[in-house]
């Protein structure tokens, strides 16, 4: 990866964990009627077979990371967690109502904010809550998200007992004046701890997530992180670039300034060297930004051609419905997304009152659907092709997109079928973008999407 392509491909874009993204949503044909009739349709036609899949956003945090892009609210005040969990619980209910049999759940994930945050006895009385009117499928996958710092035994072991086997730690970067920068200060021996802990009570996934073009960072301490992580050598690794977006409203981005960025060399860089390196340690690459050890789920599902790609990131199965619940959390029918309010007193009051509590969304047109199976299978599978049902009008103007790139050697252009090539890899956002006909017709004028590179 040359810099001149870093240079040339390094723009705005998404990271594709839905098509239509979210600023393309066409809101105004959107209504709380038509979702719920799509949720209902893709639950008929898939509980029974493959199952659902549940996202739930717990927001809150006891500190600001200044990385970090998610939906929060900082607090110490651990009495709020006990009315959250109620009211997600009432959400659960509500979906409930729309269906005539019990849910199988077969993927489940805990997301933040700080799922540890809240005590283990409130995260056993959360799940309990769900399968009190669920049950799982046989090959059901839990998962959360884990700070190493407040993640403790007594949290690893409740999640064990009810089911997950499955725990990713946000490590990021061990170098002291860059964790002081994110405001994200975690001593290597904590995550060694946790690491130990959790494979010790049964974890059979432990995952860690580090990222590069944080402030302050270089080279080297990309490769200082990555070498201590080899000491750990979790099953699993999130190796992505820093999303810059301190305009987005609700975001703690503001702790420094853009020019203690590394440039986009410096990044390119960064992550080139760190892939040489995982590559060696004994990580293979899955999707975009995605390494596993061969035992993993990920890398196996990878091999069977099963990975799939959603709001959850990606995921070693597909459900076609996945329904999230807790403020901000986003819902998929597979024939339409839906997005609750963000503001916790708001989302605590529309569910108090009985009401699904989303406030945007989007049904898919036909063109989305085949639009989307391209973009997922190049997310996922680094290739697609079309036949009679998965052509568009559209085909010959995406192919003229991605001309300069299949002459930058990044794709490869059959008759029928596009492949990204190894070269490629690094810039799938971009072919992507190509395919992506909402964002094409649409072009914004305003920042929307992180950087690609």
């Amino acid at each position: 990866m040359g810099a001149s392509l870093v240079n040339k491909y390094n723009i705005p874009g998404p990271r594709y964990t839905s098509y239509p993204t979210v600023p393309y949503w066409d809101i105004n044909t959107f209504s709380l009627k038509n979702w719920i009739k799509s949720v209902q349709q893709s639950f008929t036609e898939t509980n029974n077979t493959e199952g659902i899949s549940l996202y739930i956003h717990l927001p809150f945090c006891e500190s600001m990371c200044t990385f970090c892009g998610c939906h929060k609210r900082i607090t110490k005040r651990h009495e709020v967690e006990s009315p959250y969990i109620h009211t997600l619980l009432q959400e659960w209910q509500l979906y409930l109502n729309l269906f005539e049999t019990r849910p199988k759940i077969k993927e489940l994930h805990l997301g933040g904010g700080t799922p540890t945050f809240f005590s283990p006895e409130n995260l056993k009385q959360l799940i309990n809550g769900i399968f009190w009117y669920a049950d799982k499928t046989e090959d059901c996958e839990f998962s959360f998200e884990g700070h190493p710092n407040n993640t403790t035994k007594e949290h690893l072991q409740a999640l064990y007992d009810i089911g997950f086997r499955r725990v990713s730690f946000g490590v990021q970067d061990y170098n002291e004046t860059v964790q002081k920068a994110i405001n994200r200060i975690q001593p290597f021996d904590n995550v060694k701890y946790i690491t130990k802990t959790a494979r010790d009570i049964g974890f059979t996934s432990v995952g860690h997530d580090i990222i590069f073009g944080l402030p302050f960072q270089t080279e080297e301490e990309v490769k200082h992180t990555i070498l201590k992580t080899k000491e750990l050598l979790p099953d699993r690794l999130a190796f992505y670039s820093y999303a810059h977006v301190p305009w987005q409203k609700g975001n703690g981005q503001r702790g420094f300034s853009d020019s203690d960025l590394p440039t986009a060399e410096e990044k390119r860089k960064q992550y080139e060297n760190g892939k040489k390196l995982l590559s060696e340690v004994g990580y293979d690459e899955i999707g975009m930004d995605h390494f596993a050890l061969k035992n993993d789920s990920l890398h196996i599902s990878m091999q069977n051609q099963t990975l799939h790609r959603n709001f959850m990131g990606y995921t070693a199965s597909k459900t076609q419905l996945m329904i999230g619940l807790g403020t901000s959390s986003i819902s998929d029918s597979w024939y339409g997304f839906a997005q609750n309010v963000k503001n916790i007193e708001e989302y605590q009051h529309l569910v108090k009152e009985g009401i699904i509590p989303v406030y945007r969304g989007h049904m898919l047109t036909q063109e989305d659907e085949i639009i989307r199976k391209h973009i997922l299978n190049l997310m996922c599978h680094f290739e697609t092709n079309w036949n009679k049902e998965s052509s568009f009008t559209e085909l010959p103007q995406v192919l003229i997109r991605l001309h300069e790139m299949e002459t930058d050697g990044l794709v490869e252009i059959s008759d029928s079928k596009i492949k990204v090539s190894q070269k490629g890899r690094p810039f799938v956002r971009n072919i992507c973008m190509a395919f992506d006909l909402r964002l094409q017709r649409n072009k914004p004028e305003t920042k929307l999407f992180s950087m690609t590179i």
